[in-house]
């Protein structure tokens, strides 16, 4: 096991706000430009509705989130637990050819790499320290799902709690992106939260039960 590391954190949803790399720009006033490429990336039709938003939720759920970006946290995670750095950079590398994220890639790297270079100080973690060189010498990308399963591991921050905890942020934010031009009321958003998250822990679950299937393997070999 990673030995823990001191930290006043024991929730990750009270800093989970910048780790997905659509984050800043769901939260500007340009949001739904953002909303409307990643609809054209599942190949959607465009948000114009309450319809067409929870579509777009539950797609996004269904050909991002549960098949690439939780599982390649979770991989994340045990390898950091396991001290597995060469694993982990293999999973890194492969995670580059995913064609689904090739438009979300540059800003994967960018918030993985900064939050990455806020773990410099824990010069006793090995894994983080190698990660680090391998970002930095160009042998790995230091996207942003790998990070954020690294530092839930070596702050012993519970991987369950943290998985959903990503997922109910990015749900969030593309419903409060959508929210002015649709003119939807506060409690219009939170029926669709409440709605496109219900499935979710079943899902986490599952994942957690059945390992990384897909993404998982990457990083092996």
């Amino acid at each position: 096991m990673v030995k823990q590391s001191q930290t006043a954190l024991s929730d990750p949803a009270e800093w989970l706000g910048d780790w997905h790399p659509l984050a800043e720009q769901l939260g500007s006033a340009d949001g739904l430009v953002t909303l409307g490429s990643v609809s054209a990336l599942l190949r959607l039709g465009p948000v114009q509705n309450v319809s067409s938003l929870r579509r777009f939720l539950l797609d996004y759920q269904r050909r991002i989130l549960f098949p690439v970006e939780l599982p390649a946290i979770e991989s994340a995670h045990g390898h950091a637990v396991r001290n597995e750095t060469r694993e982990l950079v293999a999973l890194d590398r492969r995670l580059a050819d995913e064609s689904l994220l090739d438009q979300l890639a540059a800003a994967s790297r960018r918030v993985g790499q900064y939050q990455l270079q806020k773990l410099r100080p824990l010069r006793d973690q090995r894994v983080v320290q190698r990660y680090l060189l391998a970002v930095e010498t160009g042998q790995a990308h230091g996207w942003h799902t790998l990070v954020y399963g690294v530092t839930l591991a070596i702050y012993s921050l519970p991987l369950r709690q943290g998985l959903l905890g990503y997922a109910h942020q990015i749900t969030r934010s593309f419903i409060y992106s959508a929210a002015r031009s649709l003119c939807l009321s506060e409690k219009q958003c939170r029926r669709l939260f409440d709605s496109a998250s219900a499935d979710l822990p079943g899902g986490i679950e599952a994942l957690l039960r059945n390992g990384s299937a897909r993404v998982g393997d990457l990083g092996q070999g």
